[in-house]
């Protein structure tokens, strides 16, 4: 029998060099177990070769200040080629002895990897749980060769799963349509809160727009789903003699080759007062744009979950955002939510000015990371012997 003793648990995610919202989640998710677990991380570095990444222009860039807690050992990482970096996490596997490995999957550039791992981790006699972000990337989901591969290796790194983590009921529904889980347990789990981007002694508020007005905020990565292009067209349908009151602020890096919200900006009848920060920006500038912002606006088409909702609730600020997917419930009790329906630009363009009308109000973000490691402590329980604690 085994001695009762503290979990080990090695988590598997995305590191800083392709810095991206899995990159925060993993080292968020990590320092929260670190509390009560005794945890190491095997990170993701290179994802795919440097040429073929949407964001291959930052990618290494020192932009995130965040770190891992002091308690955790941590591999960074394993490249997409593997030589020498897989080698060298599998010995770093085996010197840890996890007794559970979360893997976070969100890409299947790292599908050949996390076989591998997950491999290993079975014959090392350890758990295996597998926490759903996305069950397929957007944008590879439209390359037929990519889709193709996912859908032949993913289901064999399933297979190996112990146990399952997703964070909305609609997730749920998504991985029963692409996966046998046969009765191993599935936990609903929510998002826990992105509250680390905060002004720090000296930093500023980063606001173009009029004290007078309300500065609605888009933030994140631009892609087709973002549904950026309906807000812009909402923005520019705002009557004349009212947009005095009114100010647009977009930051975002484009991905996909997705101009299409770039033109409208540029032939927007109200362009000189939409400002326009087309880049990845660092965590420094994350803090100081919501600082600066009013409400936030998120005109998805689809996601099964969002960082940006996330950071916007943990300022507490309103927010307007469409009912798809996970988000609906992400935003349940949140009072600053207005719910739209997506790809509706007229609905869209009449909950600005609603979205105007709390301006300067704050609501209490649901979500915490106590919440967050008290069912994963549940799903781990429900997965190996229970004599180890934590």
């Amino acid at each position: 029998m085994m001695e009762n003793r503290q979990l080990r648990v090695c988590v598997v995610g995305a590191g800083t060099h392709f810095l991206s919202g899995i990159s925060y989640y993993t080292l968020r998710l990590v320092n929260a177990l670190a509390r009560s677990h005794k945890v190491s991380v095997v990170l993701m570095r290179q994802l795919l070769p440097t040429h073929f990444y949407p964001g291959r222009m930052r990618v290494g860039a020192n932009l995130t200040r965040l770190e891992y807690d002091p308690a955790v050992q941590v591999f960074d990482g394993v490249d997409w080629y593997w030589l020498p970096s897989m080698l060298r996490a599998l010995v770093f596997l085996i010197q840890a002895r996890p007794d559970v490995v979360v893997f976070q999957w969100w890409s299947g550039t790292v599908l050949h990897s996390y076989l591998l791992l997950a491999l290993v981790t079975r014959l090392l006699g350890a758990r295996v749980v597998i926490e759903f972000h996305e069950v397929l990337d957007t944008g590879e989901a439209k390359l037929r060769l990519a889709q193709a591969y996912v859908r032949l290796v993913a289901p064999l790194v399933a297979r190996l799963a112990h146990g399952f983590v997703i964070h909305s009921e609609y997730d749920r529904n998504l991985l029963q349509e692409h996966y046998d889980l046969e009765k191993r347990p599935v936990a609903l789990i929510p998002h826990g809160p992105y509250d680390h981007y905060q002004l720090t002694d000296g930093e500023k508020e980063h606001r173009t727009a009029p004290i007078s007005c309300c500065n609605f905020l888009f933030f994140g990565v631009i892609r087709p789903y973002k549904g950026l292009e309906d807000l812009i067209r909402a923005f520019d349908a705002l009557p004349e003699d009212e947009i005095a009151k009114y100010w647009l602020t977009i930051v975002g890096e484009t991905w996909e080759q997705w101009t299409i919200p770039t033109n409208l900006i540029n032939q927007s009848r109200y362009r000189d007062r939409i400002t326009f920060v087309n880049r990845y920006v660092s965590d420094a500038e994350v803090a100081q744009f919501f600082t600066g912002a009013d409400a936030v606006v998120m005109p998805y088409h689809r996601a099964s979950t969002s960082g940006p909702l996330h950071i916007a609730m943990s300022y507490g600020l309103p927010i307007v955002v469409t009912r798809v997917g996970g988000l609906i419930e992400a935003v349940t009790g949140y009072e600053g939510a207005i719910l739209v329906p997506p790809e509706d630009i007229a609905a869209l363009q009449s909950a600005l000015p609603q979205a105007a009308q709390l301006r300067g109000k704050r609501y209490t973000d649901t979500h915490s990371w106590e919440h967050t490691i008290k069912n994963y402590r549940l799903l781990f329980n429900a997965i190996h012997p229970s004599q180890l604690t934590g």
